[in-house]
């Protein structure tokens, strides 16, 4: 696993490249130094990490393999940090529902996954046929359940259960890869010059802008408004990833992932990068403090409150965003799936 600061998927010295700009960029440049600098390493990182994850599954299928779990974590680390550029690539032929397809509000996956074990399936062992099966049976989501699942990580024919693991993990690889490509080979020209996807150099800054904010508003909505849930009614199983124990961690891994993009943006408005660095760094100090890595703490009032104060200063920063950053570029950011767009 290569280094990131601090080992969650990010190296937060981008963040300086930014900072030391003299002057306001024009926006195709802005853009251009975005896509260079933040896009294309991510799905480069992303791709690469999901290549050791299916050679890490073919060499040891285990459910319980240290190795195994360990690539498991590194890709889906490198899915987090780049799961919020979902545009262009990532959603050709569904590839982000493809890779994450939470959340999962009918259990779609565990019982996807259970009828594919149960029947033993045997399409699984085509790669080009697998990627035709449902999106709720592919993925990060899905490989969860095969290595942290009590029932499904033991139900059926463990060689079935370790052929399937494989699979997933092919797909993931072969999905990233294509993503990857997709954006070195045509994609990041248009973030450089728009042409055709885009008309203008503002719909380009505007579509940067929409994935900040979105990836925002997926951690104060979905993240942790999901196993918030009401004080009556707090939802603790609905946390991402609780299987694997990753629900505080995405959060943190997306937190250092988007503050190089807020930054970014706001490019040499030195008054604007300092409150966006403070107000990132509040928010990361009330995750780091938690010590609850799957929100389990959402039914007890004490600990409840240490999570809303963490959600607020979500709050607080799609606040800054919306109300700052975003008419300091001259741009709103649109509406988003999210939204029901």
């Amino acid at each position: 696993m290569r280094a990131f600061a601090p080992s969650l998927h990010l190296a937060l010295p981008l963040v300086l490249t930014f900072a030391l700009a003299a002057a306001p960029a024009a926006a195709s440049e802005l853009s251009g130094s975005i896509t260079d600098q933040l896009i294309l390493p991510a799905f480069q990182e992303l791709a690469e990490d999901a290549q050791t994850l299916a050679e890490t599954a073919q060499a040891d299928c285990n459910p319980q393999s240290p190795p195994l779990r360990a690539a498991y974590s590194d890709a889906f680390d490198a899915w987090i940090a780049a799961s919020h550029y979902r545009f262009g690539p990532t959603e050709t032929d569904s590839r982000a529902f493809a890779l994450a397809f939470w959340p999962d509000s009918r259990s779609k996956t565990p019982k996807a996954l259970g009828n594919l074990i149960r029947s033993e399936d045997p399409g699984i062992s085509d790669p080009a046929q697998f990627a035709s099966y449902s999106i709720a049976s592919r993925g990060f989501y899905a490989l969860e359940y095969l290595l942290y699942d009590p029932q499904l990580s033991t139900t059926g024919s463990a060689d079935y259960r370790c052929a399937l693991t494989r699979a997933i993990s092919i797909d993931i690889a072969a999905t990233t890869q294509s993503i990857k490509v997709d954006w070195e080979q045509t994609y990041a020209a248009e973030m450089h010059s728009p042409a055709i996807r885009y008309q203008s150099d503002e719909e380009i800054t505007q579509e940067l802008l929409k994935a900040l904010t979105t990836g925002l508003q997926v951690l104060d909505d979905m993240r942790l408004g999901r196993p918030l849930g009401t004080f009556d009614r707090p939802r603790p199983n609905r946390a991402e990833a609780r299987r694997s124990g990753r629900s505080l961690r995405h959060v943190q891994v997306s937190l250092n992932a988007l503050e190089p993009l807020a930054l970014a943006l706001a490019d040499s408005r030195a008054d604007l990068q300092a409150k966006i660095t403070a107000a990132f760094a509040k928010a990361r100090k009330k995750a780091g403090t938690l010590n609850d890595p799957v929100f389990a703490g959402v039914a007890d009032p004490a600990s409840r409150f240490r999570i809303e104060s963490l959600q607020q200063e979500i709050k607080n920063l799609r606040a800054l965003v919306t109300g700052e950053l975003g008419p300091a570029l001259g741009v709103a950011a649109g509406f988003n799936s999210l939204d029901g767009d």
